[in-house]
């Protein structure tokens, strides 16, 4: 009787598990779905100059969340049939996320600069861009790259071109503003132990994730043999 309430107990955590992690794969793939398909990024992904950082993201983001969900569903149904090959293949494909989750963070702590370098020379190529060609696309790009970082042109100053692409700024608020280049610079130097501290949650959901798996797919197995 132990067993059977410990398998029950267990099945329940996973189920709830995966369940999350089942939504936080559509969450993702909803993101991911949505800069590419949204009318003001859309433009991005045409053509020959399309960011390369911006671009490999967001089908990053795609493959992560469709991924994520079809893991979070061989964990459900492994975990309400019972299955020990369902929830093996849960763990496998867990391990698989957790190994490129930590060589991504690896990765990514190594190479910030490069990083942040890349993000600067995109934003200024699209200025440059839009300052010589006076396209639509661009100008709504700036328009969400400056509104999201509430920065104003590489300078900062107010004789920047392409103020109509700025946040919005009453009286002496419009002659302070911070450049993008730094701003960009000054959100992953503020941001990256956030970034870093969910990666590290998030691996350790994974950690309890595989335990909880393997736990259960063993006492399947032992009340199998008691049977």
């Amino acid at each position: 009787m132990a067993v059977f309430g410990g398998i029950r107990c267990v099945k329940y955590i996973m189920f709830i598990f995966n369940f999350f992690f089942w939504l936080a794969g559509t969450g993702v793939l909803a993101i991911g779905l949505w800069l590419r398909f949204d009318p003001k990024t859309r433009g991005l992904f045409e053509g020959a100059e399309s960011p390369h950082v911006f671009f490999t993201g967001v089908y990053i983001l795609i493959i992560a969340g469709s991924f994520m969900m079809v893991v979070g569903f061989l964990g459900c149904c492994g975990a309400i049939q019972e299955s020990p090959f369902m929830l093996g293949l849960f763990f496998f494909f867990l391990l698989i996320i957790f190994a490129i989750e930590v060589a991504a963070g690896i990765w990514g702590f190594s190479n910030q600069s490069k990083v942040v370098d890349d993000i600067t020379q995109f934003y200024l190529e699209t200025y440059q861009n839009y300052q010589n060609t006076s396209q639509d696309t661009l100008r709504e790009t700036l328009r969400l790259i400056q509104t999201g970082l509430d920065c104003c042109g590489p300078t900062g100053s107010p004789v920047d071109f392409a103020k109509d692409t700025c946040p919005p700024r009453d009286g002496l608020d419009s002659l302070i503003t911070k450049s993008c280049p730094d701003a960009i610079d000054e959100v992953f130097d503020s941001k990256l132990h956030i970034i870093g501290g969910v990666g590290i949650a998030i691996g350790v959901i994974m950690v309890f994730g595989m335990i909880f798996s393997m736990l259960l797919c063993c006492a399947i197995r032992k009340s199998r043999e008691i049977v």
